[in-house]
Order: C-alpha cells, then structure tokens, then sequence
C-alpha cells in the first residue's frame, strides 16, 4: 500500500470514528429525550385527573350556591 493510500485510510478510520463518536452522544441525548418525555407525558396526566377533580368540585359547590341561593327567602 503507497502512502497515499495509507494517509487516506487513516482519514477515513479517523473520521469514522469522530462520527461513531457523535452518533452515540446523539442516541444518549435522544435516550435522556425519551426519558424526560415520559416523565412530562406522567405528570400532564397528573395534572389532568387534578384538574378534572377541581372542576368537579367547583361545579358541586356551583350548584350548591345556586340551591341554596333558590331556597333562600326572598327580602323586598
């Protein structure tokens, strides 16, 4: 093999490597990505019941009001 061609297979194993290199930091990202989103997904579900709940309980207390507010005499 001529040094030519041993200089460009060492660019090439070089570069490779430098890409290999960068392809796992992006699947360790992309892996914390997934992680983090399950995490988010979690607590908008959370979030949702608890907000399903206080909705709930603000229409009870709504109309409690306006029964009592129906069944309270009347002053002229």
């Amino acid at each position: 093999m001529d040094e030519d061609a041993a200089a460009l297979l060492l660019t090439l194993a070089t570069e490779n490597a430098e890409l290999r290199q960068q392809l796992a930091q992006a699947q360790d990202m992309l892996v914390e990505t997934a992680i983090d989103a399950g995490h988010l997904h979690a607590r908008i579900g959370a979030l949702q019941a608890e907000l399903a709940e206080v909705r709930a309980n603000r229409d009870a207390w709504r109309a409690e009001a306006m029964q009592l507010k129906e069944s309270a005499p009347r002053t002229a």
